[in-house]
């Protein structure tokens, strides 16, 4: 009976050796996995990653991440997809871009802790030279563009201008790393692509991924030759409305070489009190969120002033966000930011019937 016991006194402590080897495995296991993700976030930040860039079609790898993001966002998300016609594929590394949309997706949700919409937009994009040279690393071109944008609780200013930083974070001791952004940041760049972030606190952040066109030869730079300053444009006054004094310098410069006659301010009350002064203003530019009276609250009150005002819309989100989550109606004429010279004269000619 002695032997019997010490046999199953054996056994239970060979058992007990095992578990617990088990478990020292299962850990050194863990910590290795998550020192390789940790390896690789820091790779995709440095851009010392392995890519392996080819010809993709951007339209069908949305739609078949479209499951994977209804999953992984859950029912109180809406998600919407708005594919763009006749897009061109990109030369970017498929498996790493899905990880960036659902990174970028994934992080709105958070920020839809109510619940929300998250909307997905492809399309056709050029960068001109005067965006590339206030940007680092940015080359004047064709590129092809994922917009997502959220509903959620907006990025303030002084954060936005950090989210790309390694081991930056928001989010709660536990809840998250701070490579998230970073990582996507470092992939795109080292995609030789852009990435552009707009929010505004209580209304959404919108990330547009430009990614570059795959064209089998050296890219174009340069677009068809536009026709400046004609002579009817100089009888046209426009008055620009934005608080961001860049975008707005950027406007009017724009405008100006373009042959208008331009008046810009930063803010909705100084713009009617122009509009009440000036009988020659033609067209009303103006940002669509801003502080204090917004975009849509200066243009209703600027047509009880002026019934005959044209307006155009700018924003730094996308038309279908914009307009599918009510901020503006269907039909509005609308100009995303980053535009070009080009973008700008063709909205400013159809407008103003000289096209």
């Amino acid at each position: 009976m002695f032997c019997t016991t010490l046999r199953h006194a054996s056994i239970f402590a060979g058992s007990s050796l095992k578990l617990k080897t088990m478990k020292v495995t299962e850990s050194a296991l863990a910590g290795a996995n998550r020192a390789a993700r940790l390896t690789q976030r820091l790779l995709a930040f440095s851009r010392l990653q392995p890519l392996d860039p080819r010809a993709t079609d951007v339209n069908k790898c949305v739609a078949e991440m479209s499951e994977i993001l209804h999953r992984s966002l859950g029912e109180r998300i809406a998600v919407e997809t708005v594919q763009g016609s006749g897009l061109w594929r990109a030369h970017i590394d498929r498996a790493q871009l899905e990880s960036a949309i659902l990174n970028l997706a994934l992080n709105a949700r958070d920020a839809m802790s109510d619940g929300g919409r998250l909307t997905i937009e492809t399309s056709n994009a050029y960068l001109g030279q005067d965006y590339a040279a206030v940007h680092a690393d940015v080359a004047a071109g064709q590129y092809v563009l994922i917009a997502i944008t959220d509903t959620g609780t907006g990025i303030p200013p002084e954060i936005l201008e950090k989210v790309f930083d390694p081991f930056f974070t928001t989010k709660r001791l536990g809840e998250g790393t701070g490579l998230g952004l970073s990582q996507v940041h470092g992939f795109i760049k080292q995609s030789r692509g852009h990435i552009k972030l707009y929010s505004e606190p209580g209304v959404g952040t919108t990330a547009k991924l430009y990614l570059p066109r795959e064209t089998g030869q050296p890219e174009a730079s340069e677009k068809p030759t536009r026709i400046l300053a004609t002579p009817i444009a100089g009888r046209f006054t426009i008055l620009i409305v934005e608080d961001d004094e860049g975008v707005r310098a950027f406007a009017a410069g724009a405008a100006r070489e373009l042959g208008y006659i331009v008046v810009d301010v930063t803010g909705g009350a100084a713009a009617l009190e122009i509009l009440k002064t000036r009988s020659d203003i033609s067209l009303l530019l103006t940002d669509v969120v801003m502080p204090g009276m917004n975009g849509r609250m200066l243009v209703d009150a600027a047509i009880q002033i002026r019934p005959d005002l044209h307006v155009l819309y700018m924003t730094g989100y996308t038309r279908n966000a914009i307009v599918h989550n009510g901020v503006l109606d269907a039909g509005t004429r609308l100009l995303t930011k980053p535009f070009t010279l080009d973008q700008l004269d063709r909205e400013l000619r159809d407008i103003l019937g000289e096209a």
